[in-house]
């Protein structure tokens, strides 16, 4: 993998974590996202709403729920896209799974359903950020014909881990070292101070509300191996971009890797750690600019669409972020 390019060899400072880079997106700090509640298998889902344009949908990470991206959110609405941020089931509100449902396959039946009930029958360009990068990849195998691109952001699904010198899977992996590598996506102290605040508007609730999602969710999340689903979706020619932050010590770079592997997309690095989303919404703007507008484009070679968001094509905008790969990664970016 690799990480954002050093803009200073080209003779000029990159951006600080937490500021706004090279793209401005300042403005798209004023959009509303509009908190819901609808029903899917007659049970109360809650989600966000938020844009006009080029069908997003966005899945939570483990823990979360829908509040906790308002500024990735924020930002994919300013690229042109009307975004929908469910909490998965047994989250932010949303009713688990009833128990013959429990699995991967049941979330993404689950995420059909959802879009049903929010009358969205357009392929959406979907993004899963770690536990809800496993729904994703599942979804997309599952349910083709609903995804226009996808979009993998510190994901489950490798399912690859080192141990000293010895690669094994992930589900092999003790919790005392998952336990051990979660401080680091906390710290350092200027990212804590965004990030903490985040976790606990959804983290906290979830913890009080349902724990025993919690703790289901999270065994069933370490145990994940979609090796099998990622080489269809690569057989499928289905367009996948991956990323993954340097310092990520809960997603393994062994595991990340195994991923670009399987589904045949080369990854890519942001300075960041496993919620670096969270804790850098205007990087992640810049960081997705380039694939949003893939999607646009393709959106409008189909066919008549419905009005897009002004500028476009025709705004100039100023360079966006660029990544190196996995194989120009440095020994430094391990974390």
């Amino acid at each position: 993998m690799a990480s954002v390019r050093d803009a200073s060899a080209e003779g000029e400072r990159g951006p600080e974590p937490g500021i706004a880079g090279p793209l401005d997106l300042a403005s798209t700090s004023r959009a509303p996202v509009v908190w819901k509640r609808t029903w899917v298998d007659e049970r109360p889902a809650m989600y966000g709403v938020a844009g006009d344009g080029l069908p997003v949908v966005i899945l939570h990470g483990w823990g979360l729920a829908h509040h906790a991206y308002k500024g990735a959110i924020q930002r994919l609405v300013g690229l042109g896209c009307r975004v929908y941020a469910p909490a998965q089931p047994g989250f932010g509100g949303t009713a688990e799974l009833p128990r013959r449902d429990f699995s991967l396959a049941g979330y993404a039946r689950w995420v059909d359903n959802f879009l049903e009930a929010v009358h969205l029958d357009e392929p959406v360009f979907l993004i899963g950020h770690s536990f809800g990068g496993g729904v994703a990849i599942r979804f997309a195998h599952d349910y083709p014909e609903r995804v226009r691109s996808l979009v993998l952001v510190n994901s489950i699904g490798g399912s690859a881990w080192k141990a000293g010198s010895k690669l094994k899977s992930l589900a092999d992996r003790p919790l005392w070292d998952w336990g051990l590598h979660f401080p680091s996506d906390i710290w350092p102290i200027p990212q804590a101070t965004k990030v903490i605040p985040i976790m606990l508007e959804d983290a906290l609730p979830n913890l009080l509300r349902n724990p025993r999602a919690m703790v289901k969710v999270g065994f069933m999340a370490r145990r994940v191996d979609l090796t099998y689903e990622l080489e269809e979706l690569k057989k499928r020619k289905m367009p996948v971009t991956v990323l993954w932050g340097t310092r990520d010590g809960i997603i393994p770079r062994e595991s990340c890797e195994a991923l670009c592997v399987a589904v045949g997309a080369q990854g890519h690095v942001v300075d960041g750690s496993h919620s670096w989303l969270l804790a850098d919404p205007d990087g992640f703007g810049e960081v997705i600019t380039n694939a949003v507008e893939v999607a646009q484009m393709a959106r409008e070679l189909e066919g008549p669409a419905p009005a897009r968001r002004a500028g476009f094509m025709g705004k100039k905008r100023k360079r966006v972020r660029t990544l190196r790969t996995i194989a120009d990664a440095k020994p430094s970016d391990e974390g």
